[in-house]
């Protein structure tokens, strides 16, 4: 087996090994992962923090030591608490770290940060003001970024920055935790899962006080929600039909 680490702000992590496949997740700065299968200019991974699996190219990633990756999968995770921040290089280049970038492995990547972090375990109560800190941001299939992120992206951030474990895919995110039966019983900070007209789970967000949500769609955006779903009032519509609404925490 073998084992590497992200030196890079964000590597694209795809379907299949080709620059033109699919985006299906992001690795972000200073995650490792196992390498699963290695060929002449891609490898496959699976990321230790969600076991999401994909493939990468080999110029975009470290290689570290069994060893290593053991000592960072019993470290505590910090991450990047600024949306936007600098570290440097061991060869004194400036790298930019996005939001929810990992700094407890900075030893083995040999860089050096002096930005903020967090790496405490918040209660329910937190995730909202950590949510708003993505309003506006664009959608971006696969995306894990302030600069593009899809939905279940968008919720597997909020609750990781707060300690909390989501999978990446809204799909197997509404397996986790315990589903609600009414709209009326959930809190700020639950997950709301939405369905297609084939019974599978294609969106997630994250709910609000007062019957709203936020959610990505186009980008972060708050809406209303009801019993039948996410209500756009600008469309007149509602743009997705509810499922279940789960807790995770």
């Amino acid at each position: 087996m073998n084992y590497g680490i992200c030196p890079l702000s964000i590597v694209p992590m795809r379907s299949e090994p080709a620059e033109q496949a699919e985006m299906i997740n992001q690795v972000l700065y200073g995650e490792h992962f196992k390498v699963l299968e290695i060929r002449k200019k891609w490898s496959r991974i699976r990321l230790a923090h969600d076991k999401y699996e994909g493939w990468v190219d080999n110029k975009q990633y470290k290689e570290i030591s069994e060893d290593d990756y053991t000592v960072a999968e019993d470290r505590k995770p910090i991450l990047a608490s600024d949306l936007l921040q600098m570290a440097t290089s061991s060869d004194s280049h400036i790298l930019s770290l996005p939001l929810g970038a990992q700094l407890a492995n900075l030893d083995l990547t040999g860089d050096q940060y002096e930005g903020n972090n967090i790496s405490s375990i918040n209660a329910k109560s937190s995730f909202i003001n950590t949510a708003l800190l993505y309003l506006k941001s664009p959608y971006l299939w696969g995306g894990r970024t302030p600069f593009g992120l899809d939905c279940s992206g968008f919720t597997q951030m909020v609750y990781r920055l707060n300690g909390h474990s989501l999978y990446r895919d809204a799909s197997q995110q509404a397996a986790q935790g315990e589903a609600l039966s009414f709209i009326e019983e959930s809190e700020p900070g639950d997950l709301a899962f939405f369905d297609n007209d084939e019974g599978r789970i294609t969106h997630v967000g994250i709910m609000l006080q007062d019957n709203y949500i936020i959610h990505c769609h186009g980008e972060v955006r708050i809406d209303r929600i009801d019993h039948t779903g996410i209500y756009n009032a600008e469309r007149r519509t509602h743009t997705h039909k509810l499922r279940v609404i789960k807790r995770i925490v």
